[in-house]
């Protein structure tokens, strides 16, 4: 087989991880680097981003990988967050930041749109009834594209007037690179008014709730080119103008491939900012009282059966900045554990899964809920949050520590528990994202779950192997993206621990009990 050089940017929540790989026989990274930038909060439920940083991390981490390489790049692809919107006007450039995933301004939008009169699962009835007939899925959570959309339209009517386009995020970047404005299948499932059966934008669900038709663009395949590296583009980033550049997929859409979980019945776990369990499924399934969908996949005709968490390893990230670091200045000399010269640790994660290993199991009794920005799945509350449960004197550091990652592998079972109302998962999980590089996480995710947890190499660019491989299916390498299964196998398993079961079992029954009890204070605090 030809060795083609892929250029694979996987755009995440809060920074970019851009990697070259070489796909002949197996998929392999050749060169990586990855810089962060902005996610921007305010009380009011906003979160937004700012497209030239995006551009300028792509521009900085794409130099850096190709500094010193000889190969040429055959292709370019994207694996990116999901449901953001990027209203762009005629030049290709955003008219306003782009909306994250995680904004959830658009309450009173919602409540007019689909949150009204008799309801089941926070949506209408007459309107749930027609979103599933079209789409196979309801826009029911405030976080969904087009509450931001109306939410546009009704504060920033002049920001609204200039837009000519809705993109996604990869494809607002597709546009900045050839001047294409696009988006793939499974981005257009994720707007929730596309038609699964006509394989186009839906006219009735558009009528419905106030979309313009004219805003959407083009519906292409992830493995089909979206158009040619342009000179601009390619002067920024260091590269020859002509590259073809490919739609490429969402996160869920593309991790799955790169977890070589692509084949129907494969289940896969996915921790990065975000979390979520996945099944691959052959049609359309809801679950609307667990705010559960199959989500049109990369490759036609198959679906991911999909439960997200908000805040995964985000909930980590929180950790390091307030509990594992000294914030207040009580220590007259502090030194972080990575610096000096026989600095035993590579990262302060790794340092805090050791300590948490030597942490008993259940955390002392303390359990963490890690909705630190609302939760979606298994049940909608933007209101929701994150506390500690049970603490008591003799609880330290080390046990709240431990409480976060099994809050959020708590929060992982309670989806795999729901999706089997409809979905039965694979026994065997294969778990991917940044958690996944953590051998404890590992045995803690298999010991909560009572699964057994294989790894792949570099589970922390699942996406960007996804994306690689949609690029290699358009070049012609492989035939479709399920042969991607052969070229990722398991490199660690982990097999549940029989002794930690009934502490976690306790634990997990009182975790599913929480936000129910505490539903009206969250509405109280936040609402």
């Amino acid at each position: 087989m030809k060795t083609a050089h892929i250029l694979a940017y996987d755009i995440g929540t809060t920074g970019v991880k851009t990697c070259l790989f070489a796909v002949d026989d197996g998929i392999r990274l050749l060169a990586f680097n990855s810089a962060g930038y902005g996610l921007y909060t305010k009380p009011d439920g906003s979160a937004e981003q700012v497209f030239d940083e995006w551009w300028a991390a792509m521009v900085k981490t794409t130099r850096a990988v190709m500094s010193g390489q000889d190969a040429a790049v055959d292709g370019i692809s994207f694996c990116s967050q999901m449901q953001g919107l990027v209203l762009t006007g005629a030049d290709g450039l955003p008219v306003r930041n782009p909306m994250s995933y995680m904004d959830q301004r658009a309450r009173k939008q919602l409540k007019d749109g689909m949150a009204y009169g008799p309801q089941i699962a926070g949506a209408n009835l007459g309107r749930l009834l027609k979103s599933l007939k079209y789409t196979g899925a309801v826009a029911a959570s405030v976080k969904d594209p087009v509450w931001k959309y109306k939410w546009v339209q009704e504060n920033e009517p002049e920001v609204f007037a200039r837009a000519e386009k809705w993109l996604d995020v990869k494809e607002s970047l597709i546009a900045k690179m050839t001047g294409n404005f696009v988006m793939t299948r499974d981005s257009a499932f994720a707007a929730l008014i596309y038609d699964i059966h006509k394989g186009e934008w839906s006219a009735p669900i558009c009528k419905m709730l106030g979309v313009d038709m004219k805003h959407l663009p083009p519906i292409i395949e992830s493995a089909q080119k979206a158009g040619e590296l342009q000179n601009k583009a390619a002067k920024d980033l260091g590269l020859t103008a002509g590259i073809p550049v490919f739609g490429g997929g969402g996160d869920a859409s593309l991790i799955p491939v790169g977890a070589g979980a692509c084949a129907p019945g494969d289940t896969h776990v996915y921790s990065g900012t975000s979390g979520w369990v996945s099944t691959v499924v052959t049609k359309s399934i809801v679950d609307t009282s667990a705010m559960i969908a199959a989500v049109v996949g990369a490759q036609n005709g198959l679906y991911n059966y999909f439960g997200e968490l908000e805040t995964a390893g985000k909930c980590l990230e929180w950790v390091k900045d307030h509990l594992a670091l000294d914030e207040i200045g009580i220590y007259l000399q502090k030194q972080h554990v990575t610096e000096g010269f026989e600095a035993k640790y590579t990262s302060l994660y790794e340092y805090l899964s050791e300590i948490i290993d030597g942490t008993v199991a259940g955390s002392g009794g303390v359990i963490f809920t890690p909705w630190l920005h609302g939760n979606r799945c298994p049940f909608e509350d933007p209101n929701a949050r994150g506390m500690f449960f049970n603490v008591g004197l003799d609880t330290g550091k080390t046990q709240l520590i431990r409480a976060v990652v099994e809050g959020v592998c708590y929060h992982l079972r309670w989806f795999l528990e729901v999706s089997a109302r409809k979905v039965m998962p694979s026994d065997t999980l294969r778990f991917v994202g940044g958690g996944a590089l953590s051998d404890v996480t590992c045995q803690i995710l298999a010991d909560v779950t009572g699964k057994i947890i294989e790894t792949v190499d570099n589970p922390q660019n699942a996406g960007a192997v996804g994306a690689a491989a949609v690029a290699a299916v358009g070049l012609g390498l492989l035939p479709n993206l399920e042969a991607t299964k052969a070229l990722i196998p398991a490199v660690k398993t982990f097999g549940p621990n029989v002794a930690n079961a009934a502490v976690h079992a306790r634990n997990y029954t009182v975790f599913q009990k929480l936000y129910k009890a505490n539903r009206e204070l969250f509405a109280a605090m936040n609402g």
